[in-house]
């Protein structure tokens, strides 16, 4: 029971009357959870990219705590986001690919995923945008994952054509990038702020919300208008530092986490002319994105809702542009694991920059701890509060992200470890090498810093679920071969380009 001291002033003086008001009559903070799709580390906050224009998002951390070494769980957005909502790494739930949907396992069907656990607590569950990867089913079955369901989102306006050109590796029509003359308020993104502004201003006073709000760019087809591109130089000022023979100390087995994909590799862009282009156009679109938090965290300020509301932004995962000779995901290296995530609101302190290793998977305690929810024994995460209340706080536990069976990458504060199905291996000190330039692998005077690291990729290797699809790798080590995506690969095949 809390008590609050009443002081009313009188004519005779002070008098002091304690009243007493119940803890259960305190209402329960909203929670506005904004996820954004390929968004790698180039946000203002988290310094990614000298000249990233984000000024939403870096209010946001400013408000709260930012967590500047987040890897996420999975460089792909089906095992990403399955793993954040159920709080269960790729390695239990077997999902590795864009396929299949986890309700589909029979383990997963009735499985309680974040959102849903809001719910059983008396949230209103709302949605928009891209949350979960792919097509949940129908009516019955949105209505088992969320209350409200808004617009899909996506990419909305399109050119008539691609700007680019054919692309390489199967010229997917997803490969594009660049301006064209359009409005934003005919981007998919645009109507899925426009909805979630809407549901925070008209959300109902007697009851918390959980409002998720996904955005599809930066993901390809990165198209923006104008303004948007004329925030960056059409020069190479704007371009990230590659080293040129980048890839000539990696194992070739990094090669088969992303053998044969549409993103093209930096050789095609540069002889294309297209690298600076892509990255204006990813910059851009990230810079748009960012105005669209802001009129989401706008509302909440204009509902005078912002101080009982817990928002938390994520990226599914990082992305590509150049580093280590590749656009795109699918690789244990910095570029396309670490991610934002940024923590303000009710019971976080303001101002926090940790640097300690934090997961998405852990997104899902610690919201259940922040809101004050029945916790959960069966979640991989931890709760972060110990770190949103005090960002030095040390977390002994590195972060985890596997792509495919038997790839992982161990990220602890100082240090990155890859480990390849193959066993082959990396190690980065990202402290005085954030590139990830150098590896020390092959050093013996780091042989107790890969032990260490080595210790903690999981013991339990669940194989690819039934149906798994897309992005698929296989290796048997008897045979020294990989299947990606059904077709064999041998050492001596050589590398798509």
């Amino acid at each position: 029971m809390k008590l609050i001291t009443v002081l009313i002033v009188t004519l005779t003086g002070l008098i002091c009357i304690p009243t007493e008001v119940s803890a259960a009559d305190a209402k329960p903070p909203n929670v506005l959870f904004i996820a954004i799709d390929d968004q790698n580390d180039w946000i203002g906050a988290l310094g990614g990219h000298p000249m990233a224009k984000t000024p939403q998002i870096d209010r946001l951390a400013q408000r709260g705590t930012v967590f500047l070494n987040a890897p996420c769980q999975a460089p792909l957005c089906n095992p990403s986001r399955t793993s954040l909502m159920l709080s269960l790494r790729p390695t239990t739930t077997g999902i590795y690919g864009l396929s299949p949907w986890f309700r589909t396992l029979d383990q997963f069907k009735d499985r309680i995923t974040l959102p849903q656990h809001f719910k059983a607590h008396g949230y209103r569950t709302l949605t928009v945008g891209k949350i979960h990867h792919g097509d949940v089913g129908g009516p019955a079955q949105r209505a088992v994952e969320f209350d409200v369901w808004g617009a899909a989102g996506g990419i909305g306006v399109k050119p008539e054509k691609k700007l680019i050109g054919p692309t390489p590796m199967g010229n997917n029509p997803l490969m594009d990038w660049g301006v064209f003359p359009h409005r934003d308020e005919d981007k998919g993104d645009y109507q899925v702020a426009n909805w979630a502004v809407e549901q925070i201003k008209s959300s109902p006073k007697d009851r918390p919300f959980f409002l998720a709000a996904g955005f599809f760019l930066p993901h390809v087809p990165c198209y923006a208008s104008q303004k948007w591109f004329d925030l960056y130089p059409d020069d190479d000022s704007v371009l990230p530092v590659v080293k040129e023979d980048d890839r000539n100390d990696t194992p070739h087995f990094s090669w088969y986490l992303h053998w044969n994909l549409p993103e093209p590799r930096l050789k095609w862009v540069k002889d294309n002319n297209q690298w600076r282009n892509l990255v204006r156009s990813y910059l851009a679109c990230t810079s748009f994105v960012d105005a669209q938090v802001g009129r989401l965290l706008e509302a909440l300020d204009e509902a005078g809702l912002a101080e009982n509301t817990i928002v938390v932004l994520w990226g599914d995962h990082g992305w590509h542009l150049g580093e280590k000779g590749i656009t795109g995901k699918n690789s244990l290296w910095d570029r396309a694991t670490r991610v934002p995530l940024i923590f303000a609101g009710p019971g976080i302190n303001g101002g926090g920059r940790c640097t300690q290793p934090a997961e998405l998977l852990d997104i899902y305690p610690t919201l259940v701890e922040l809101c004050g929810l029945t916790k959960r024994s069966d979640l991989e995460g931890m709760s972060l509060v110990p770190q949103l209340k005090d960002v030095s706080r040390t977390r002994d536990v590195p972060a985890i992200t596997t792509h495919n069976p038997g790839n992982h990458g161990v990220r602890s504060e100082r240090w990155r470890y890859i480990r390849y199905a193959d066993d082959s291996e990396e190690l980065y000190d990202m402290k005085n090498d954030p590139n990830e330039w150098e590896d020390l692998s092959g050093r013996p005077e780091f042989a107790s810093v890969i032990a260490e690291h080595r210790k903690w990729i999981p013991q339990r290797q669940a194989t690819h679920a039934p149906n798994s699809a897309q992005r698929v790798l296989t290796y048997d080590k008897a045979s020294d071969e990989a299947v990606w995506e059904g077709k064999t690969v041998r050492r001596d095949d050589p590398i798509p380009q």
